[in-house]
Parts: C-alpha cells; structure tokens; sequence
C-alpha cells in the first residue's frame, strides 16, 4: 500500500490535476448537500490517499440517520488520520444527543481529542452507575467563568440539587463568571443564590451597561453580600475603561466593604491600571495585600514592579506566584536578575545555569547573565567577565546550542514521502486547504522522533512549506537543525531592498520570521498581508511615499512589492524610533502611537520594556523577533552582538518622543 501511494506522488502533473480538480468538485458537492454530483466525483478517487475525505464528506451528509454500520467501519478503518477522530468525536455527540449509552461507551475510549461536551455526555452515561463519582467529576467543570455546553447542564443540575455544588461554590462561579464580563451566565447563577447573597439579574444589566452610572446612583450604606458583589464588578468594568474614574468612585464607597472584599478590589484596580502602566499599580498591588491573584494579575504585578524597578517587589511577586507559574521561563529570569540586584549572584546562577541551555530568548539573556558573572559553575564555567573569545563562546552555546545535528538521508525522504498523511498534507497544500493541511501534518508528527521530525522538516522546505518545516524543526527535543528552524527564503529578491534601506538583514529575517513564517499569502484576521504582514493602509501610504503610481491593493501579495513596502516601513519606525529594533518592533506590530506610549517615565531596559508591553501579542511579538534576530546573525556569519546590547536601552518619554510624526501611519 505504501509503494502505492508514493508512486501516486510520482504521477505526471495532468493526472494530478484532475485528481485536484475531482477533490475540490466532490467538496463543493459536499458543502452544497449534492449528493449526486458528490458520488461522481468521489468515485474518481478511489485508491488515493484524499479518499478518506471523500468517505467522511459522504457520512457528514446524513450523519444524524446514518448507518451504525458504515460509521463504524469509517471509524475501523487502519488510516493513521484527523478526519477519522473527528468523525469519531461528531458520531458521539450524537449518540450523546439520543442518550445511545451502550454505542457510547462502546467507541468513547477510542477517542483522542476530547472536548468538553463529550466529556459531560460521558459523565451522562457514568452517572447510570456511579452517579455520586460522576457528579463530583463535573463539580471540577463547574469552576469556569465561560459558559460549559449543554450536555454538562444536567450534570449540573443534579449535582446542585444533591448539595454536591453548594451554595459556595455558585457564588465563586458568581465572581469567576463577573471577572469575565459573562453577564448573561451571571445572571443564571443569580438564580441560585437567596438571602445575604441574592443578587439581581436587572442590577447585573444595569452595571454592564454603565458602570459609572450605576455606581454613581449606589447606596453604599445599604448593601447586602449580593449587592456589595455587583457594585464590585461595576468598578473592576470602570477600572478597564479608566482606573482614574474607578478610583475616584472607590475612594467615596471603599469604607462600606470589608477588609477582604477592600482588598480583592484593589487587586483588580491594580492589574488594570498596570496594564495601562499606571504609576499608581505597584502602590494598589500592595494595598491588595494577601488577596488571591490570578496568573494574570500576578504577571503584571510583577511587570509593575520591574516598570519601577523596584527589585525587592519583583523578587516577592514572582514568590507569590503558584509553582507552575514560577517555573515559566519569563518569570525565572526575572527572578535570577531580582536576586542580582539583591547582591545574591550564586542564588541567581543556579536559576540562569538550567535556564540559559533553553533556545528562546531568555535563554539567550540567562546565557549572557552567566558570561558576565563573576562566579564559576560547573555549567558556566568558564564563562567569566572578561575577554571578547569568552563572551563569544557563552554567545555561540546560546545561539547555535552545543545539540547534534541531524541530515535525513535519501531513503528516510522515500520512506517519509510514502506516508499517507504526509502524502495528503502535500495535496491540501497544493489545493490552498490549509487548514486542513495544517491538522494532517499535525496529526501525522504527532509521534515522531527529533530524526523523523527533522526529514519531514525538509520535506516540507523542499515543497516551499516553510511554516510547517519550521513548525516541525522547532518541535525537536535533543536532536537540532536551526537551519530548518531558522530558514531563510527569498534572500536573493531581499536583498537589494535591504541594502537600499541599509537594514541589517537578520533583523528583517527575524521580523518576518515572527510575521508570516514565509508563508507568501498569509492574511492575519485584521487584514495584514503578504510575507511582511503590511496592512493595507499602511501599504497605500508606502506607495505614494515611494512614487507607486501603478500600485493597486492587489499588489500585496506579490512578492517584490511585499517586501518593498515592508523593508520600507521597517526603516521607517527605525529612523523613528531612535535605530533601536525593540521600539520598531513594536511599532511594526501594534503601531508606532502605541510603541510611543509604552516608553517609561525614565529610562528602561530594553528587555524590560518588551516585558511590560500592553498587548499579549505584541510583547510576544517583540521577544521572538529579537530572539529570531540573534540566530539569523549566526546563520548569515554576521559581526556577533550580544542580545542585552541589542535590546538597549529605552529612552523615557519627552516632548520631543511623544510627538507624532507628521502622515505617520
């Protein structure tokens, strides 16, 4: 069978496209419920490798009446497959749906991407006879701010009745679904709290729909549990469109809460404000006192703290975080540099030491801690202060790594071209399906070794897949390739236009790394597009500033004119941006008003001001394209630079800086 399918990769290209042309004929059939064009065109790919969609297109036609038969010998079927799970998971829905326990049961084990709902129709079927252990399963769902699928709200409902979810426990569901704005779910739960705790659904509406206003018309003196609740979400929804008017209105009511509820209040007036990099963070956090933080108002108390440098508050911030927080890399070599700053240089060694042999950028920043410490360890040594030959090989271990490497050899390329799933990512790529291509290569590498992840890795660039040869390359554990994980198409066509804009060719190459993976007709959900991700907008002005009186919105994804209006805009935020990369970047990827107004007060740290960027995905953003700049320089062979030299320093805000640049996009 598999010499089958890799000659089927070897067919002459007018066989492959009519093989293409039948597929996406018998999918448009399919999508328009076609059953008889669906079956002409499905039969022309009997015995390839897209049959196995042709078959799960033919069950989803009638899948509510289908034939327990033919389903189940779609699910029996040996193809190593997405579409066969995903049948799998839609056949038990369902079954769930009709209560058809015994089929249930019978296929639920074989099931390998589970969801919620089918989690909850499993605990329906469990509940038959073992109904205490199946209700204090679900008891672990009900703890979500988001609303759960309906096969969980009988579980639910049984569990409430039987006191197994306690009135308690809706009330911190209440406060879960409230720190998510899921006011509808809120007032659901309204329903079954009384006494002290009853809260109103009309309250609920009244807060979402103006905070302000609802708070200005409260009765402070008279509340109740229940209401003191709902006063409490207004200000945490006033403090996310202004912590300046939440604070006014918590000044005048604060005393009418207790010292618990005081506390939890100022915990999220803290986290908003710093998210705006409000001075006044660092003080709330304090004032929030042993109040329970979430992960995210535990990051950006400690982002507050660095914003403020205030070493001390950072070290006991990052403290207080749950373990599995802690051990995120960010956040350990914030707490390495805390212990520096606190005259503890051994303590902060033994968290660089295991951080620094990761190949991300803290790993890069905890490398060059060790070049620079005074101290020798038996993982750093013998990286001391000192000449430029030591600092450059603490700078090739964290770059290059010390890892083996791995070439796959011609028969591994055949033997991995013969794989069916490998085979059909290849013909969805061709196809432009590259969503379902994407869940075929996940799927079929989901096992695979550094070795086999590394040759499908190169399958993949040689069918210019680049984002997936990365994506495949970035998933190895012990065994490297950072050529595959670092690629770098279209150097020829780059090249004059970066020359032209005099642009370091390893910043470019991290930027559109970190943008498109290569991908030439990547589109981000906000319009951005082409390799470069320029926006539309943002590609019009570049035009009239270069004298593109031809350009037209179509030109975009054509490769030269992508890259000419990215490396134009690139040099752009540059030149804007005092030459620093860590603003451009920023400025790249969330705009340059923006990138403005996340400077500091004073001078921060290059590193620091990534850390305590606004926006999730731009911070991301930001410590990629600079950690992807670092391992571009090697592979060009470029004049070295340590990563904390390039991050700089972020000069604070002054007239001049916070000033728009005139036509500035």
């Amino acid at each position: 069978m598999r010499l089958f399918f890799y000659f089927c990769l070897l067919i002459a290209p007018p066989a492959l496209a009519d093989q293409t042309a039948d597929f996406l004929a018998a999918r448009d059939a399919f999508r328009a419920g076609d059953t008889v064009k669906f079956e002409r065109f499905a039969q022309r790919l009997k015995n390839t490798p897209l049959e196995v969609y042709t078959s799960y297109y033919r069950l989803r036609l009638g899948l509510e009446n289908a034939d327990t038969g033919a389903a189940k010998d779609f699910l029996s079927r040996p193809e190593d497959t997405p579409m066969i799970d995903r049948l799998r998971g839609e056949w038990l829905k369902q079954l769930g749906m009709k209560q058809q326990w015994d089929r249930f049961d019978a296929e639920y084990p074989r099931l390998l991407n589970e969801d919620t709902e089918l989690t909850c129709y499993a605990l329906q079927s469990r509940r038959r006879s073992r109904e205490q252990e199946a209700l204090n399963e679900a008891r672990r769902l009900w703890f979500s701010g988001k609303g759960q699928p309906d096969s969980c709200g009988p579980l639910f409902e049984a569990a409430l009745s039987a006191g197994i979810i306690s009135e308690p426990d809706v009330w911190q569901r209440l406060r879960l679904t409230l720190e998510a704005g899921n006011v509808s779910l809120a007032k659901q739960l309204a329903g079954h709290l009384t006494g002290n705790h009853a809260v109103s659904p009309a309250a609920l509406e009244s807060a979402a729909a103006d905070a302000d206003r609802y708070l200005e018309k409260l009765a402070p003196d008279q509340m109740n549990e229940g209401q003191r609740a709902v006063a409490l979400f207004a200000l945490q929804r006033l403090a996310k469109q202004s912590p300046d008017l939440a604070a006014a209105r918590w000044e005048k009511i604060a005393a009418n809460f207790p010292d618990a509820e005081q506390q939890y209040l100022y915990g999220w007036l803290a986290y908003e404000a710093a998210r705006k990099l409000d001075n006044r963070a660092p003080q709330w956090f304090k004032a929030a006192a042993n109040t329970p933080l979430n992960d995210r108002q535990s990051a950006w108390r400690v982002r507050a703290a660095l914003r403020a440098q205030d070493w001390p508050e950072v070290l006991a911030g990052i403290n207080a975080m749950d373990g599995q927080q802690q051990h995120d890399a960010a956040w350990q070599y914030w707490k390495a540099r805390a212990l520096q700053a606190l005259g503890k240089p051994a303590e902060a060694n033994q968290l660089l030491v295991p951080l620094s042999g990761e190949y991300n950028f803290y790993g890069q920043l905890a490398g060059e801690e060790l070049a620079g410490s005074p101290l020798l360890s038996s993982s750093a040594a013998p990286l001391r202060q000192g000449s430029p030959e030591q600092n450059q090989r603490a700078q090739d271990r964290l770059v290059a790594g010390s890892a083996a490497t791995y070439k796959p050899r011609k028969q591994d390329i055949a033997a991995m071209l013969a794989l069916p799933g490998i085979q059909r990512t290849l013909a969805l790529y061709r196809m432009d399906m590259r969503s379902e291509a994407l869940k075929e290569w996940s799927w079929t590498l989901r096992n695979f070794n550094d070795q086999e992840l590394l040759t499908a890795a190169e399958i993949a660039r040689r069918n210019k897949m680049y984002d997936r040869a990365i994506n495949a390359a970035d998933m190895t554990v012990n065994v490297h390739d950072f050529s595959l994980r670092y690629l770098a198409p279209y150097r020829g066509a780059l090249r004059a236009h970066i020359r032209e804009h005099g642009l370091e060719e390893a910043w470019v190459y991290g930027l559109m790394r970190q943008e498109s993976r290569f991908v030439t007709a990547a589109k981000s959900d906000v319009g951005a597009a082409g390799l470069m991700q320029v926006m539309p907008s943002t590609a019009r002005w570049i035009a009239k500033k270069l004298g593109l009186k031809s350009y037209k919105q179509s030109l975009i994804h054509q490769l030269d004119t992508n890259l000419r209006l990215g490396t134009y805009y690139m040099k752009t935020m540059l030149s804007q941006f005092d030459d620093s990369p860590v603003l451009a970047s920023a400025a790249y990827n969330a705009g340059p008003g923006r990138a403005r107004r996340w400077r500091g007060d004073q001078p921060l740290e290059g590193a620091i001001y990534a850390e305590t960027i606004p926006f999730d995905e731009t911070r991301d953003y930001v410590k990629k394209v600079m950690s992807n700049t670092m391992y571009y320089t090697k592979q060009f062979d470029a004049p070295p630079r340590p990563l904390k030299q390039r991050m700089g320093t972020i000069a604070g805000k002054t007239a001049d800086n916070q000033q728009a640049i005139p036509d500035e996009k």
